[in-house]
């Protein structure tokens, strides 16, 4: 008689996260950072690598709902929002060429992988140059490599309201009345939130020692 056969780890857990979760996507902030659950998605990642499926599967159970919540609070559209996601899972196996597990943990890797994204989503939907996108009094900026980390590093400090204005002003190249179209806000709101959020981002970069950094209002 054969022994029993020990059931997969990884696939025991994305089952749960599906029976848990269903299909569809949902809005979510709280990340597993537990040792037990860093072990089980490097894992993960190394079998993505060799082409394993249930891998992928797993990460996506996983990860799906915060990149998508993630990229909501951008796009400020669900439907938008879910095919960014989809595209970002799709694309996984070839993005995680690209991941460094001993610089950073892979919640925080792929929440980089999702701004990423959800930008590159705007910017294509407006159809505008990057030369055109950065606004004109952000010369100064140095864009380095070091210093465009550090400046993602600032921006996921930023609260939701303020860190939404920045994105799409600053970098997908809206005006303050697009903005407050699409957020349903008045010019005078969507004005204050840039304010605060340029100041909150000066301060979160001093600390991170990149400074100075000039980003003037439009």
């Amino acid at each position: 008689m054969n022994p029993p056969t020990r059931m997969d780890p990884m696939r025991h857990e994305a089952d749960r996260l599906e029976r848990r979760s269903g299909s569809r996507l949902r809005r979510r902030r709280a990340l597993d950072n537990s040792r037990a659950n860093e072990r089980l998605v490097l894992s993960a990642v190394r079998r993505v690598e060799l082409g394993d499926q249930e891998a992928l599967r797993f990460l996506y159970l996983r990860y799906a709902d915060n990149v998508y919540g993630y990229v909501c609070s951008l796009v400020c559209d669900e439907h938008e929002a879910e095919d960014v996601t989809q595209q970002i899972f799709t694309r996984l196996p070839a993005s995680l060429r690209r991941y460094q597990p001993q610089v950073a943990p892979f919640s925080g890797w792929i929440v980089r992988v999702a701004h990423n994204a959800a930008v590159d989503h705007m910017r294509a939907k407006r159809a505008t140059p990057t030369e055109e996108v950065r606004d004109p009094d952000q010369k100064d900026l140095d864009m380095s490599r070091e210093r465009y980390w550090d400046l993602r590093v600032a921006l996921d400090a930023l609260p939701e309201d303020q860190r939404r204005v920045f994105v799409m002003r600053f970098i997908a190249g809206m005006s303050p009345a697009e903005i407050a179209a699409q957020l349903g806000r008045s010019e005078h709101a969507v004005h204050g939130l840039q304010h605060r959020g340029r100041r909150t981002l000066k301060t979160v970069l001093r600390q991170l020692e990149a400074a100075p950094v000039a980003v003037r209002a439009g």
